[in-house]
Formats: structure tokens, C-alpha cells, sequence
């Protein structure tokens, strides 16, 4: 997950939720505007949306040929 950068200036955080004994409960998103205590603890990371969403498409992309080498790979193994 990715801290996103609103055009707005809001920061889009991740944040995930864990039970009391550790188990993952869920994943989601914040908004933090300027001015927030952490805002500028994330502002680093952060991408614009446009830069998310080309990374998101670059990533699917390079991510088909992974999985093609992987599945050609376990087709030679597995007999």
C-alpha cells in the first residue's frame, strides 16, 4: 500500500487494524490534511495519484510476465 497525495494536498495513508492477539482484522486508508501531527512524517513517501496509478499499471504489466514465466515453470515441474 501507498501513502497517495490528493490534488487537494490530503495524504492518503494506509493503515491496518490487528486484533488483541496479533490477527490481521483488515487494511485501509486515512485521510490526513496539512496541519495533522503526522502529516509531515508521510509527505515524503508520498505519490500523486496520477504517479499511483501509473506505478498500479507498470506493476500489473510486469507482473503478467512474471506470472507467465512462473506458471510456464511450475507446467515443467509438475510432471
Amino acid at each position: 500500500m501507498n501513502v497517495i497525495r490528493l490534488a487537494d494536498g490530503t495524504l492518503r495513508v494506509p493503515q491496518s487494524l490487528a486484533s488483541d492477539d496479533g490477527r490481521l482484522i483488515g487494511n485501509a486508508y486515512v485521510d490526513l490534511s496539512p496541519g495533522d501531527p503526522e502529516y509531515d512524517r508521510w509527505l515524503p513517501e508520498a505519490l500523486t495519484e496520477e504517479e499511483w496509478h501509473e506505478r498500479r499499471r507498470r506493476w500489473q504489466e510486469e507482473n503478467d510476465d512474471l506470472e507467465r514465466e512462473f506458471l510456464a515453470f511450475k507446467a515443467e515441474h509438475e510432471g
